[in-house]
C-alpha cells in the first residue's frame, strides 16, 4: 500500500479556486495538511465582474473541516499580490497551481481584440505573473512544485477557440522551460489538460455530461504531481472521468536531402509520403533532439 501523500507544513497557492477544479484541488490539499491560499476574482466565466463570495466560501469549507486557508481576491494578472498573501499568512510557498480561466469563444472571423486579449491576460499572462512571483521563493528554499492547466483545445485546437488554444498551448511550452530551469533547484513543473464539469464547460456541454465529469476525478493527478517525492518534470497529461494519460511527441524519421546541393520543392513533393511516414518513429523530448538529425545530415557529431 502506497503511503498517503501529505502536505503538512507546506503552503499551496491555487488560482481560480472558488469553484470547479480549483475548489476541488483546494479542499483536497487542505485535507492532506496543506495551508491553502484560495485565490478567486469571483467573476463570471467570460471575465466579467468581481466578488469575494466564491473564495470565502471555499475557505470556510476548509476551516470548518479543520484545515487552514486564507482567501485572495486579486486577478491573476496581479500575481505578486497573490503570492504576498501566502507570505503574509504562512511565510512560504511550496506549490503553485495555475488553474484560473475564462472563455471568450468566437469563430476567428468574429473574434475581437478584447476576446483575444482577455484570454491571453488570464491564462498566459496570469500564469506567468503568479509563477514569476513565486519563483525566487522556490529558488531560495530549493524546492517547489508548479502545476499548470492547459486544455485539449491547446493540444489539438478547436473551432471557435483560437484565443484559448493559443494561450493554452503556450502554457505547455512555458511549463517545459520551467521544468528545465528549475530542475537543479528542486523545482518541478508539469501541465495537465483536464476534462471536467465547471462554469466554463456548463455552457457548452449537456447538463448530465457536466455533472458526470466531476472535478474530483482530476484532483488526484494534481496531488500526485505536486507531491514532494514526485519525479515527473515537464510532463503533459490528459485527465478526466477516471481516465489519466501521459502524452509525448512522436516524430517521423523524415527524409535527408543533400545539404551540399540545391533542394527544390519538387524533390520535397516526391518524398512527401516518406516525410510523413511514422513507421519506426522516434520520440524527441528536448531541443537537442531537434539538432541531432539536422547535424547528422551535415556530417557533424554532437
Amino acid at each position: 500500500m502506497t503511503d498517503e501523500i501529505r502536505f503538512d507544513n507546506q503552503v499551496v497557492v491555487i488560482t481560480g479556486a472558488g469553484a470547479g477544479l480549483g475548489r476541488s484541488h483546494a479542499l483536497e490539499f487542505a485535507r492532506r495538511g496543506a495551508s491553502v491560499v484560495v485565490n478567486d476574482l469571483g467573476g463570471g466565466g467570460r471575465g466579467e465582474g468581481k466578488s469575494s463570495e466564491a473564495a470565502d466560501s471555499v475557505v470556510n469549507e476548509i476551516i470548518q473541516a479543520g484545515g487552514e486557508a486564507v482567501a485572495n481576491y486579486d486577478s491573476v494578472e496581479n500575481g505578486e499580490a497573490i503570492i504576498r498573501t501566502a507570505l503574509d499568512n504562512f511565510d512560504r510557498v511550496d506549490v503553485v497551481v495555475n488553474n484560473a480561466g475564462i472563455l471568450r469563444d468566437a469563430s476567428f472571423a468574429k473574434m475581437t481584440d478584447e476576446d483575444w486579449d482577455l484570454i491571453y491576460r488570464v491564462h498566459a499572462l496570469g500564469a506567468f505573473k503568479v509563477t514569476k512571483a513565486a519563483w525566487p521563493i522556490m529558488l531560495k528554499q530549493g524546492y517547489g512544485r508548479i502545476l499548470n492547466t492547459t486544455s485539449a483545445a491547446g493540444i489539438y485546437g478547436n473551432f471557435g477557440q483560437a484565443n484559448y488554444s493559443f494561450a493554452k498551448r503556450g502554457l505547455i511550452g512555458f511549463t517545459n522551460t520551467l521544468a528545465i530551469e528549475g530542475a537543479r533547484k528542486g523545482i518541478k513543473a508539469n501541465v495537465i489538460a483536464p476534462v471536467a464539469g465547471s462554469r466554463l464547460t456548463e455552457s457548452i456541454l449537456p447538463k448530465e455530461v457536466t455533472e458526470a465529469l466531476k472535478p474530483e476525478f482530476v484532483t488526484p493527478l494534481v496531488i500526485k504531481l505536486c507531491a514532494s517525492d514526485s519525479e515527473d518534470n515537464g510532463s503533459l497529461f490528459e485527465v478526466g472521468a477516471g481516465w489519466i494519460s501521459k502524452l509525448r511527441w512522436e516524430r517521423s524519421k523524415g527524409v535527408c536531402f543533400s545539404p551540399t546541393e540545391e533542394l527544390t520543392a519538387e524533390q520535397v513533393a516526391t518524398a512527401w509520403s516518406e516525410v510523413g511516414d511514422f513507421t519506426n518513429a522516434d520520440h524527441p523530448d528536448n531541443v537537442q533532439d531537434t539538432f541531432g538529425p539536422v547535424f547528422a545530415n551535415l556530417g557533424i557529431e554532437l
